[in-house]
């Protein structure tokens, strides 16, 4: 905004100088030429337009004034041109500034899109990973079942191999002990 401001103030602190030239009958041809020059400039097309009608008054007050009138018709045509091209100037510096604070705010807004987008995507991210550690760990809980389920159905089986071995054991022994008996009665028959 300061960059509009020193501009209008170059043009005003002109004025006082423009104002003080003589006045000639080119004066009111070189103010129109300016309108003219002011109306076919597109960035300023459709500003400023109450000031601009003022000034072409005032140019056309310039032609048909009385040479007694002429410095001061003269003077007034001047500041009302230099107050057209100003407000002119003004009104597109404004309509410049809505538009970049428009386009900020748009932008502002996509950023802020943006910034909920990653947001979104790290708590999926998140989710993701939570529940990826979630089976993991239900994975590492039911292998840990498997292993105890497969150490006990092993130790029964040993425990029934024992006892199945310690059966067998018996049974041998007992069988020794049948014919250790009928061996001692086989060799009592046997003596004289």
């Amino acid at each position: 905004m300061r960059h509009l401001i020193l501009p209008a103030l170059m043009l005003l602190a002109a004025m006082p100088a423009v104002a003080q030239t003589p006045a000639d009958g080119g004066e009111a041809a070189q103010l129109q030429q300016r309108l003219r020059a002011l109306d076919a400039d597109p960035e300023f097309a459709g500003l400023a337009a109450y000031e601009r009608l003022q000034a072409r008054q005032a140019v056309a007050a310039l032609t048909e004034a009385r040479s007694s009138q002429r410095a001061s018709a003269t003077q007034i045509a001047q500041w009302r041109v230099e107050t057209a091209e100003i407000a002119s100037r003004t009104e597109a510096s404004r309509r410049e500034l809505t538009a970049l604070e428009r386009e900020r705010s748009q932008l502002l807004v996509e950023a802020s899109r943006q910034d909920a987008a990653r947001a979104r995507q790290e708590a999926e991210r998140l989710r993701i990973q939570a529940q990826i550690q979630a089976e993991e760990a239900a994975r590492l809980r039911l292998a840990a079942e498997e292993e105890s389920t497969a150490r006990q159905d092993a130790e029964n089986v040993l425990q029934g191999v024992a006892s199945g071995e310690a059966a067998k054991l018996r049974a041998a022994r007992q069988r020794e002990a049948e014919l250790r008996r009928r061996e001692a009665e086989l060799l009592k028959s046997l003596e004289p």
